[in-house]
Parts: C-alpha cells; structure tokens; sequence
C-alpha cells in the first residue's frame, strides 16, 4: 500500500467507531460509550520508540518488537512498519456524570472502561482484519498473548506496550502532571494502536515537549488534576503509580462489585473536572498560534 493509505485506514477506523452496535456501554440507556475518534499515524523508524525504553519501561516493545511477536520468521525493517494510533473519547454524560464524584468513580465511567475495552479490542481485530484483507500483516500488540505489565525498581509498573505513547508519537496528544494524555478531544479516553507492515506518512507531531498541552508545566496556573485525586497520588513531582492503582484497582475495584454488580475498575477523577478534560487548553492553544493539526473527525 501506498503513502496515501492514511485516509482508507482513517475511515476504517472512523466509520466502525460510529456505526459498529459493540461501541455500547451495555446500560439500560442503550447509549454508546465512545465519542467521534481521532486517528494518527507513526513511523515503526520513529526513534521514539527506542527511547521509550529509556523512559517508559525497559522491556518495553518497540514496533518491530511487537510485530516480530506475531510474524517471528519476518525479516521486516522498521521504516516497513506503520503504527496506526487512535483516541476514543468519553461521551459528555459519561465525563458529567464522573465529574460530580469525589471519591469512586461513577457507574458510566466504569461501564466505558468494562465494556468499554471490549469495543477497543473488536476495534483493534476490526483494523488488523481489514488489513489482512488486503494482504497486510498487521497485529495489536495489546491483545497479543505475550502482553503483560511488569514491575521495575526504576518504573514501577511498565508494559510491553503503551498505547498513550504510541498516540504521543502519532502526534494525537501529550502528556498532563497525572501522566494522562492530553488530545485535541481532551484527557478522558481510551486509546489504541495497531502495528502493519506498510507505508503511511506519519501525523504531524505539533510539539517537541512531551508536556506541552499541560497548564502545570506551561505556567504553573494549573494542579486540577492533583486536587481532583482522592489519595493524593499526584502531586507537583508526578504521579504515584502505588497510591494510584491501590485505590483504583482495589478500593475501587471492591466498590464496583458491591454498589454497581460487576467486576471492575478505575477511577478517573483526574480525567474529569480539570481544565484540560474535553480538550487543549485554550490558554495554550492562544500561545502556540494554531488549532492542533488532527481534526475531530481524525482525518489528516
């Protein structure tokens, strides 16, 4: 496939998120959990990449990793790979309902995260299908058996795989105080990724500091995020990925099971009720001159 393969995977990508019946948050309401998708592409040669060995974790995949996972006999350079990166929005009552709490996450917060990861799975076979219809060897490194978290002394919890850092280098947001991704579509999210072997000219990356959409570190104004977290997990060092997963994977987590009937997880409160929650703030897009350079509909 050609350079101008961007646009044929964007309405792929586009056209599944706003017709497929699985983007459903599965409530009585029969509302659909995620909002209008932004799509971005990077090079598998984005020295990126590497670095975020240095940065997000040591065993952490770089594109050629990950697709050698799936195709072991393949001898594919990394300038033969492509990284098609996504943004799944958080509707506005999903974000107005966590909004209003203080401590646990709300029932539709939750529900956009369990059911929700599940549409962001059929998303990502839905890709590497139609890819494969075309000839394309493509895989998700998420959903790859061999995908796990671990710990480190220097990380504390990494993974194989980031999706917010293939986002990163696909040009579709940076990162806040609370480590979450900022897009043009705000910090409330899931994101996903599929690695192909083809050629797509990369997204433009507007910015060259990895905390440029932050109002903390563009001028300090702003700690939204730290004031929103109950446990006082973010603080202006960073994020504390102990106190953090403690309350949203365990406090929360026994919440959930007891007030909303099912098995899950999250919290979000620091996604929600901040300055950058539906989108870069404008005091920021003021200063840099221009509207970011992925438009809602994720074309590019």
């Amino acid at each position: 496939m050609d350079e101008t393969g961007a646009g044929w995977l964007t309405r792929i990508i586009v056209d599944f998120v706003a017709n497929s019946s699985e983007n459903s948050l599965r409530m009585e309401t029969g509302e659909k959990a995620f909002d209008e998708v932004l799509v971005g592409f990077s090079s598998g040669s984005d020295p990126l990449y590497q670095t975020y060995k240095e940065v997000v974790g040591e065993d952490h995949w770089t594109p050629r990793e990950a697709f050698s996972v799936k195709f072991p006999e393949s001898r594919t350079e990394p300038e033969e790979l492509a990284v098609i990166s996504w943004v799944l929005p958080q509707r506005e009552a999903t974000k107005q309902d966590n909004r209003k709490e203080t401590f646990y996450p709300s029932r539709r917060w939750v529900q956009a995260r369990f059911p929700g990861e599940e549409f962001n799975n059929a998303l990502r076979r839905h890709v590497v299908a139609r890819l494969e219809l075309q000839g394309i060897q493509a895989v998700a490194p998420l959903i790859l058996p061999e995908w796990k978290w671990v710990k480190s002394e220097k990380f504390v919890f990494s993974s194989y795989w980031s999706e917010r850092h293939a986002a990163y280098a696909a040009g579709l947001g940076t990162f806040g105080l609370c480590d979450g991704l900022i897009t043009a579509k705000g910090k409330a999210h899931r994101a996903g990724s599929v690695v192909a072997k083809l050629r797509v000219s990369p997204s433009p990356r507007p910015y060259e500091d990895h905390h440029a959409y932050c109002l903390f570190f563009f001028d300090g104004s702003c700690t939204g995020c730290r004031k929103r977290c109950p446990v006082e997990a973010i603080t202006e060092k960073g994020h504390d990925k102990v106190k953090c997963w403690d309350h949203a994977g365990g406090t929360c987590a026994k919440f959930v099971k007891e007030h909303y009937g099912f098995d899950g997880y999250g919290c979000g409160l620091c996604q929600t009720g901040v300055p950058c929650e539906s989108g870069i703030p404008p005091k920021i897009l003021k200063a840099i001159g221009r509207l970011p350079m992925v438009a809602p509909t994720g074309k590019v």
